[in-house]
């Protein structure tokens, strides 16, 4: 389905029935990666699994920033009068849910951020070198975009005054003390560490966070 927010047309799958969940997808990926886990989700929520701009089928425009997605995604939830949403958001899908629910808190009910950072400076070395050397060689403004955003300070996210869930990888590319301190900072938080896992292993074509999203989100 397509819907216009005003400034782009957006692609998303919807299914189920019940309260509405916004799924978010990371850098270069598609609405598609949810495809396992909302086969389950769609039983207790109406699954919204949106395609960020320059992604999967939504339109392509020469603005890649975070506050721009974010933005869509407000206006994604005004177009549909959706009122306040869960929303769970991977990777540049959970710094666009945080900075959404930091903006318009008031559209956000209960928010999971898999796999998020808050700088550039969160990568570990050498994820950080391999995305400066692929720009480097493929001029990509995806990866452009995450050598220069986010720019979010942890004192910033105390406003966020709603529940939320932070998940990570056991061996991501970021961090550690990324989810731990965003954590710490948010007034309602819980962090949950995938053992044994990376960055998008546990996500990707994958329904291990169902029980666990299912239990926070309802």
């Amino acid at each position: 389905m397509i819907v216009e927010t005003g400034g782009v047309s957006l692609f998303y799958e919807r299914r189920g029935a019940g309260s509405p969940l916004i799924l978010l997808h990371g850098n270069g990926e598609d609405h598609h990666i949810f495809d396992k886990i909302s086969e389950k989700l769609e039983n207790d929520f109406t699954v919204y699994a949106v395609d960020s701009r320059n992604h999967g089928e939504s339109e392509k425009t020469a603005d890649y920033s975070y506050n721009t997605m974010a933005l869509d995604i407000y206006r994604f939830i005004g177009v549909l009068k959706l009122g306040r949403v869960n929303i769970a958001g991977f990777s540049d899908g959970a710094i666009v849910s945080l900075i959404l629910a930091m903006n318009h808190s008031e559209t956000v009910r209960k928010m999971a951020l898999l796999g998020v950072n808050l700088k550039p400076d969160d990568f570990t070395e050498t994820s950080y070198q391999f995305v400066k050397e692929t720009y480097e060689e493929t001029k990509d403004p995806l990866f452009k975009l995450m050598l220069e955003e986010p720019n979010i300070e942890l004192d910033a996210v105390k406003s966020v005054n709603i529940p939320v869930l932070v998940i990570a990888a056991e061996n991501d590319i970021f961090k550690p003390e990324t989810f731990t301190d965003l954590a710490n900072a948010l007034p309602d938080a819980a962090l949950k560490i995938m053992a044994g896992h990376e960055h998008e292993s546990y996500i990707t074509g994958q329904d291990l966070l169902y029980p666990d999203l299912l239990s926070f989100f309802k």
